[in-house]
């Protein structure tokens, strides 16, 4: 257990530095869900899939009812606004 101040902002900094990759990751899961979702419209299907986003839901399960929230929230950043 860190006993420093010192000891105490080094990992502040790790999780500043994971938070910074996490928003990353996110932005490009949003922009490839989109990209998915324009595409499967354009040759004629729907544009979400229920059974994939039941196991997306399920892997986020490990987390309990907080990575169901997350999953849905991330579900939903990827479904970006319809015709865009």
């Amino acid at each position: 257990m860190p006993t420093s101040e010192a000891e105490i902002e080094v990992l502040r900094q790790e999780i500043d530095k994971l938070d910074a990759e996490i928003l990353a990751a996110i932005k490009r899961r949003a922009e490839v869900s989109q990209l998915i979702g324009r595409t499967r419209m354009a040759s004629g299907g729907p544009r979400l899939v229920h059974s994939r986003e039941m196991k997306v839901l399920e892997r986020f399960n490990e987390l309990g009812q907080e990575g169901h929230t997350l999953a849905m929230l991330l579900l939903r950043l990827g479904r970006g606004r319809l015709g865009h």
